[in-house]
């Protein structure tokens, strides 16, 4: 549940939640995001899926910067009815995660030294280089939120400030970009074998939210059963089904005698299954890599479901 009530007669505003380190790297967040958000709507611009994406990135992390921040000055994230500590741990690390994808994708697909034709021209490619840069800081910033509350040795923490609370965040992020390459014309459909992985996918990326989504409501200790060594048997499990697809997808979709060993010539770009299908391989050894991790971490942590 969330945090205890402060006692009668305490001060209702918070100045730790803006003065702290935490608080610090809090407000830069909110000053970065704005003004990433202003310069590229200002005058920058975007367009396609990919600036549709970094909009939609730096937006959602603005409002739940704006949100959080307001609920630890006020106080007010005691009256919620979550694990305010497993919230602010998980969406650290989802907007860590977000943002660096976003500070990638808008200088790649949107920032050039040399200056557009009117009638952007060149004020419209400084305001490009101004918001790549207030990107990347706006990525550091939150990544400097998730080192400074990240769970120490020893220290007891909210299970999604651990490390292996930490990787659930990114297993599940790097499964959204398999699935946005399985549905990109990658040809999973053709054999039962290829039909698996993406059952794997789901399953374990279904698996994961939900491991979150009870950490963050602090439901985790009304299951009946210890919830970390539910954990550790869920982890084990999702190594051995992506072990699975690590071996099934690459030999349905690279080798002879199922697929392409190599990239057609005649393939476009942008619209190529087999780019897809590599990506999704890729992703695939990645995510196993994380849940060895994970596997590895939630066999010896401690942490207190309620913070």
């Amino acid at each position: 549940m969330g945090s205890t009530m402060e006692p009668p007669g305490g001060a209702y505003l918070h100045l730790g939640a803006v003065t702290s380190p935490v608080g610090t790297a809090r407000v830069l967040q909110l000053a970065f995001g704005c003004t990433t958000f202003s310069l590229v709507a200002h005058r920058g611009g975007f367009g396609g899926v990919q600036g549709t994406f970094c909009m939609a990135a730096w937006g959602f992390c603005f409002a739940l910067s704006v949100l959080v921040v307001a609920c630890e000055f006020t106080r007010l994230h005691s009256c919620l009815r979550l694990s305010w500590g497993n919230f602010t741990a998980a969406f650290a690390m989802l907007a860590t995660l977000l943002c660096a994808t976003a500070a990638v994708i808008y200088p790649l697909y949107f920032t050039r030294l040399e200056c557009p034709p009117e009638p952007a021209g060149c004020m419209a490619r400084n305001f490009r280089l101004a918001a790549s840069v207030f990107a990347g800081l706006l990525f550091l910033a939150y990544a400097a939120e998730v080192a400074l509350t990240r769970a120490r040795p020893g220290q007891v923490a909210s299970y999604m400030a651990t490390i292996s609370g930490l990787l659930k965040i990114v297993q599940a992020f790097v499964a959204c970009i398999i699935f946005g390459a399985l549905v990109h014309d990658s040809r999973y459909g053709r054999y039962m074998a290829t039909q698996w992985c993406v059952a794997v996918y789901s399953l374990c990326f279904m698996a994961t939210v939900a491991v979150v989504a009870l950490s963050v409501m602090g439901h985790t200790g009304g299951l009946g059963c210890p919830f970390d060594r539910l954990v550790v048997v869920y982890t084990f499990l999702a190594v051995l089904l992506y072990l699975s697809a690590a071996v099934i997808w690459p030999v349905f979709c690279f080798d002879p005698k199922y697929g392409e060993p190599g990239r057609p010539p005649d393939c476009l770009r942008g619209s190529c299954p087999w780019d897809s299908q590599l990506v999704v391989a890729i992703f695939t050894y990645v995510n196993l890599l994380l849940y060895i991790v994970d596997l590895a971490y939630s066999q010896r942590i401690r942490f207190v479901p309620a913070l």
